[in-house]
């Protein structure tokens, strides 16, 4: 699937909740589904700056595409960055910076998080887009 379409599958899955305690809940459902970092991976240059808790970010180029593997401390945003990941894993470097991130809007995500929360979520964006761009160069 392209990251649009996994976009607006997110985006259809939200507007089947009727209020924000359905979709808190189903966000940290999607964190027991997140592909976890390999614990010699949960290193301090792997933690994103900028969010409250504690998040590890991992990237591997296999196959052209870019696999993403990550955790966190704290199971509200392990949703979040599972949700990130579900868009931006298995994905072409170029299309992940090509890539716009309006359905984060569209569902209401940054809205409703805490304003640490929101901006870790802009980190997590931000080292995902990071992460793209060291790969892109591997491709080149």
């Amino acid at each position: 699937m392209t990251i649009k379409e996994i976009q607006e599958e997110i985006i259809d899955e939200f507007s089947m909740f009727d209020d924000w305690m359905e979709r808190y809940e189903y966000i940290i459902e999607l964190g027991k589904s997140l592909p976890i970092i390999e614990e010699q991976n949960k290193l301090d240059e792997n933690l994103i700056k900028g969010c409250q808790s504690k998040v590890w970010l991992f990237s591997e180029l296999e196959n052209g595409v870019i696999k993403f593997s990550a955790d966190s401390d704290a199971i509200l945003t392990k949703g979040i960055v599972a949700l990130l990941l579900r868009v931006y894993s298995n994905q072409k470097p170029a299309d992940i910076l090509a890539a716009n991130t309006d359905f984060i809007d569209e569902i209401g995500l940054k809205e409703h998080l805490s304003p640490t929360r929101a901006n870790g979520l802009v980190s997590m964006i931000k080292y995902i887009k990071m992460y793209a761009i060291a790969q892109q160069t591997k491709l080149t």
